[in-house]
């Protein structure tokens, strides 16, 4: 229990919103800087490219296998204590990583940077949604998830200039001492009981007292969550392929160098983490007076990634493929946001980082790891070009699934505790 709540200002509001924001780029900067001094471990330690890819698969592993019980353990225990503990441990682990001095060491850092950084997404967005009110959740949910691109971004630039400058560890350094400088602000400033019950989409405070065992079966029972689940994690299938796919394709069909290529492909993660910003813009836009086109902004971002990207691919390289490739792009990812706003509006409050962590789940299973793997299994048959033609065919299911949780949207809705919601209580 956090006590009563407090009141919140819009001021107070976008603080959370800030803070919340730079942790998630620490996050994700802390996670990707490893990208950027492979060289550099691969040279003075002498490992192999199965070493290093495991240093890096063993955070998404940890983040994977424990990103649920944490967050379901920050729900009951405290959202804003939570992510405090969660950045501490991330960042001492990748300060642990500046000294390390064996592959080991190196990987044992790896694995509680993992730990740390397990369950922030989910519950970062949790207390982000709590302090705004529901007609922003798709916009805040889009920004907050592209975040994790803008991150990614960051820390494999940022990274590689400074393992240029002032050598591999000074870079690992730096990522941990910001992670622990923001930790420290976001304790002091952001407390759980001026976050744990403002949200205006829920009406009070989440009932924490009720049993869990009623609670959890909202986060799969509606069907329309399911297909939130589903659409998601289906459209975040093609935009991790693109991210991964991306430098190899310029590579062969555009000659670029490797070092152009990863530039390029910078580029058009940029464009997929504006596509989920814009894409929650304009769903908290149309969604304000009718919930249900919140469901259509996401078949129509499904629909036209579809057509863009095909029609793109099977275009001759040149600047038109570029265009609609891109175009593609910033449409492939754009359902984040709504369908994070979706899963908010469709479980209850109590264990909002919970849905939120199970939504990460769905993004991961059907997206983030079958992605790329699928992808390269098809080059490996037809070839990249083939390969990249037949992906976008996945916003074929996605769309459908969103179709299908638009006409079960009213049936799976979260009533407000201890009555049945009005029309004008309804999420928008």
């Amino acid at each position: 229990m956090t006590g009563p709540a407090e009141p919140v200002t819009r001021r107070y509001a976008w603080l959370v919103f800030a803070l919340s924001f730079g942790l998630l780029l620490s996050d994700y900067m802390s996670r990707q800087v490893l990208n950027a001094v492979f060289p550099l471990l691969k040279a003075e330690w002498a490992l192999s490219d199965a070493q290093l890819g495991s240093l890096s698969g063993v955070v998404a592993l940890m983040v994977g296998v424990l990103a649920f019980p944490l967050s379901l353990l920050a729900d009951r225990w405290g959202r804003v204590r939570s992510l405090v503990v969660a950045a501490v441990v991330w960042s001492l682990a990748t300060l642990g990583c500046a000294v390390s001095a064996s592959y080991g060491q190196m990987f044992l850092g790896r694995f509680m940077v993992g730990v740390g950084e397990a369950a922030y997404g989910s519950v970062g967005i949790a207390v982000v949604l709590s302090v705004f009110p529901a007609r922003l959740r798709a916009t805040l949910s889009g920004t907050f998830i592209a975040g994790g691109a803008f991150g990614s971004v960051l820390g494999v630039s940022a990274g590689g200039v400074l393992a240029q400058h002032v050598g591999w560890r000074w870079t690992f350094a730096a990522m941990g001492l910001f992670g622990l400088a923001l930790a420290a602000v976001y304790g002091i400033v952001v407390t759980d009981r001026k976050t744990a019950s403002t949200d205006a989409g829920t009406g009070g405070a989440p009932d924490t007292e009720r049993p869990l065992r009623t609670l959890l079966p909202r986060l799969f029972s509606p069907v329309s969550v399911l297909c939130a689940y589903v659409g998601s994690g289906l459209q975040m299938f093609l935009a991790m392929a693109l991210l991964a796919w991306m430098p190899s394709f310029l590579d062969r069909s555009y000659g670029l160098a490797p070092a152009e290529a990863g530039l390029a492909a910078g580029a058009f993660a940029l464009i997929t983490g504006v596509g989920m910003v814009g894409g929650g813009m304009v769903c908290d836009r149309l969604g304000r007076r009718n919930a249900q086109l919140k469901w259509t902004v996401a078949l129509v971002c499904s629909a036209g990634s579809l057509i863009l990207l095909t029609a793109g691919f099977h275009l001759p390289p040149g600047a038109p493929q570029l265009v609609l490739v891109g175009l593609g792009t910033l449409l492939s990812n754009a359902t984040a946001g709504p369908a994070a706003a979706m899963v908010v509006s469709l479980t209850p409050a109590a264990v909002a980082a919970t849905a939120m962590a199970t939504l990460t789940l769905a993004n991961s299973l059907l997206g983030l790891a079958p992605g790329p793997a699928v992808t390269g299994i098809l080059a490996d048959h037809l070839g990249l070009p083939a390969a990249l033609r037949i992906i976008p065919l996945v916003s074929l299911v996605a769309g459908s699934a969103f179709a299908l949780g638009r006409r079960h949207h009213d049936k799976g809705l979260v009533p407000l505790p201890g009555r049945a919601l009005r029309e004008s209580e309804l999420p928008t």
